[in-house]
């Protein structure tokens, strides 16, 4: 090999191991670029996500200073009808105090009930639905392609006026979220259970066997091990499902002392239950006194 080829070898070897350090540079750059542009991402998203919290939070706000306002406006109400039976009935009158201090109390309840949810609003004119609007409801979900059954055991009885509202809204979500992640064709079962004090309320859709049908596929007759694992399983079990729907729900379910388990059923769909120990009598405060 002659000097020159030698001295050529050694700058085409001395130029390679350049490129190959800024190779390695440039690699290294572009991948803390992109692993700077994942975090931004998931910033964004975690803002949304906070966003959306809070105007579901809002939300939740707005309805219940409508159902304060009507509580306030009932006792204004029977204040005047007191001060008209002062004049001519002073024993109707008597009798009267006692029903505007309970109307009082309730009114006072859904006032510290506001305040403790907006201690933590974009709001509707729209009328307040109750447990009677749930009909509509359902009507308009079948209407969108969503097959829903209702059954109800025990006695219903009359609610206040913001708990039936938590009940109509955990049904909304929910059937909403089963369209939304189902599709047309999703089943989904709701069921009322009512107790001498409380109410329990489930939701249970197939939203994945409903995706496997319009797939033309039998989900029953599939073997089990090529649907779900039973890592799918556990996570199922354990995982703590959430999402700006959900948490909202679980601020608005907490104010009547309720608890809400919401879980994904592997190979079929999702599974939503909420126990209100004492709905019937809840006045939507906890720990706050009345007087």
């Amino acid at each position: 090999m002659t000097p020159v080829t030698t001295a050529l070898a050694a700058v085409l070897l001395a130029a390679a191991a350049v490129f190959a350090v800024l190779w390695l540079v440039e690699r290294s750059r572009r991948r803390r670029a992109q692993e700077a542009r994942e975090e931004r991402e998931w910033d964004r998203i975690d803002r949304e996500l906070e966003v959306a919290e809070q105007a579901g939070r809002f939300r939740i706000i707005g309805e219940l200073g409508d159902v304060a306002v009507a509580s306030v406006a009932r006792v204004v109400s029977q204040a005047e009808g007191m001060r008209y039976a002062a004049g001519s009935d002073p024993e109707a009158a008597t009798r009267s105090a006692a029903a505007l201090e309970t109307t009082a109390r309730d009114a006072l309840a859904d006032l510290r009930r506001l305040q403790n949810a907006a201690a933590e609003g974009v709001r509707d004119a729209a009328p307040v639905p109750s447990l009677h609007s749930a009909g509509d409801l359902f009507r308009v979900m079948r209407e969108a392609g969503l097959e829903v059954t209702f059954t109800e055991t025990g006695e219903r009885y009359e609610l206040r006026q913001g708990a039936e509202l938590a009940v109509f809204r955990i049904l909304q979500t929910s059937l909403g979220n089963a369209l939304d992640h189902g599709g047309r064709g999703t089943r989904a079962s709701v069921a009322f259970a009512w107790t001498a004090d409380g109410l329990h309320v489930t939701v249970e859709d197939d939203g994945i066997r409903a995706a496997a049908r319009r797939a033309g596929l039998d989900r029953e007759g599939v073997d089990k091990a090529t649907v779900y694992s039973a890592e799918d399983d556990l996570r199922a079990v354990t995982e703590f499902v959430e999402g700006p729907d959900l948490n909202a729900l679980r601020d608005r379910v907490a104010l009547y002392g309720g608890v809400l388990d919401a879980r994904s059923v592997p190979g079929v769909g999702f599974s939503l239950s909420v126990v209100f120990p004492a709905l019937r009598h809840h006045n939507g405060v906890h720990g706050v006194p009345l007087r």
